[in-house]
C-alpha cells in the first residue's frame, strides 16, 4: 500500500486538473448568465416632486390604465427620515410592468433636502430589488423627483450590482432650480454636472418641459429644465428634450397631461402607438444624443 502512494497522488492531481477548471468555467457561465439575462419583471418606478405624497400619480395611473387597457398593479413605498419603509398596495402575480411609487415623509424642497431624498431613495431601491428580484427598470420623476433620480443615479446606483435602468423620463425638472439664467449655475446644477461621469452609459433620457407661456410652466422656468443637457448630453446613450404646449401645461397638471401620458406609453412603457394618435401631439422633440426611437 505504501508503495502505491504515488498512484493516489497522481489520481488526486488528475481530479484537481479536471475539477478546478470546470468550477471556474461554471462560475464564469453563471456570472455571464446573470449579466445577460433580463428578468420578466420590469417595473416603472415613479418619484413625485416636493410637497407631494405617494398618491401624486394616482390620476396619471388611472389615465394610463384607461389608455392602455392594461390594469398595471401599483405598489407604493414611503420612506421615513430614519430610513424605515412602509408599503401599501402590491404587485399582482403575472404583472411584469407594475408601477412603483416612492415618496418621502420629509418631502420638503431645498438643495440639501433633495440630496437627503436621493439617499432615502437608495434605501428603498435596494429593498425593492432584494424583495422582487428584478434586474432592469424604467423611471419617471416629476419636478424635483427628476433631480432625486439624477442624484441617485450619479451617487448611489452603482451600489446595487447587476441592475440596469433602461429609460428615465423627467417632467418639468428644474436642473438649475428656480433660476431662469442660461449662464449662472446653482449649486444643484454644479453638483449634477460634477458627478455626471457616474451616470449609466447605456441610459436613455427624456426631459419633458411644459410651457404655459413659452418661458415657464407657471412654476419652473423652461431654461432651468433645458439645463439638463449639461448633465446628460454625451454622458448617456441618448438624451432628448421634449416640449409640450397647449392645454394642461401648468406645472401641477403636467403628469396627467394627455400628451405626456402618450409620451409615457410610447417611450417608458414601449407601446406601439398608432400614427393617428401621435399626430394629435403638440410637442417639440429635440434629440441631442440621436435617440433612435424618435419618429
Amino acid at each position: 500500500m505504501r508503495r502505491n502512494w504515488w498512484r493516489w497522488l497522481l489520481l488526486m492531481v488528475m481530479i484537481a486538473v479536471i475539477f478546478v477548471p470546470s468550477v471556474a468555467w461554471m462560475h464564469r457561465r453563471v456570472a455571464k448568465y446573470k449579466t445577460v439575462y433580463r428578468t420578466p419583471l420590469n417595473p416603472t418606478i415613479l418619484i413625485p416632486g416636493s410637497s407631494a405624497s405617494q398618491n401624486r400619480f394616482d390620476e396619471l395611473i388611472t389615465e394610463l390604465r384607461k389608455e392602455t387597457k392594461v390594469v398595471h398593479s401599483v405598489l407604493k413605498v414611503k420612506v421615513a427620515e430614519n430610513g424605515q419603509l412602509s408599503y401599501t398596495g402590491s404587485i399582482r402575480k403575472g404583472d411584469n410592468q407594475p408601477f412603483i411609487v416612492i415618496a418621502f415623509d420629509n418631502n420638503h424642497d431645498g438643495y440639501s433636502n433633495i440630496n437627503k431624498q436621493a439617499a432615502w431613495l437608495n434605501i428603498a431601491f435596494k429593498d425593492l430589488v432584494k424583495t422582487y428580484h428584478f434586474n432592469h427598470f424604467s423611471a419617471l420623476g416629476h419636478s424635483n423627483g427628476g433631480l432625486i433620480w439624477t442624484l441617485f443615479l450619479e451617487k448611489y446606483f452603482a451600489q446595487t450590482s447587476r441592475v440596469d435602468i433602461d429609460r428615465l423620463m423627467t417632467i418639468a425638472t428644474p436642473y438649475n432650480m428656480e433660476s431662469a439664467s442660461t449662464t449662472k449655475r446653482t449649486d444643484m446644477l454644479n453638483e449634477l454636472v460634477k458627478y455626471r461621469e457616474k451616470l449609466p452609459a447605456k441610459l436613455t433620457v427624456y426631459s419633458v418641459a411644459g410651457t404655459e407661456n413659452y418661458s415657464s410652466d407657471g412654476t419652473v422656468p423652461a431654461n432651468s429644465v433645458n439645463q439638463g443637457k449639461y448633465v446628460f448630453q454625451n454622458h448617456v446613450a441618448h438624451y432628448t428634450q421634449i416640449t409640450v404646449t397647449g392645454d394642461q401645461t401648468t406645472h401641477s397638471d403636467l403628469p396627467q397631461n394627455k400628451q405626456i401620458v402618450l409620451l409615457i406609453r410610447q417611450y417608458l412603457l414601449q407601446e406601439s402607438i398608432p400614427a393617428k394618435d401621435r399626430a394629435k401631439q403638440t410637442v417639440n422633440r429635440r434629440a441631442l444624443n440621436g435617440d433612435p426611437d424618435l419618429p
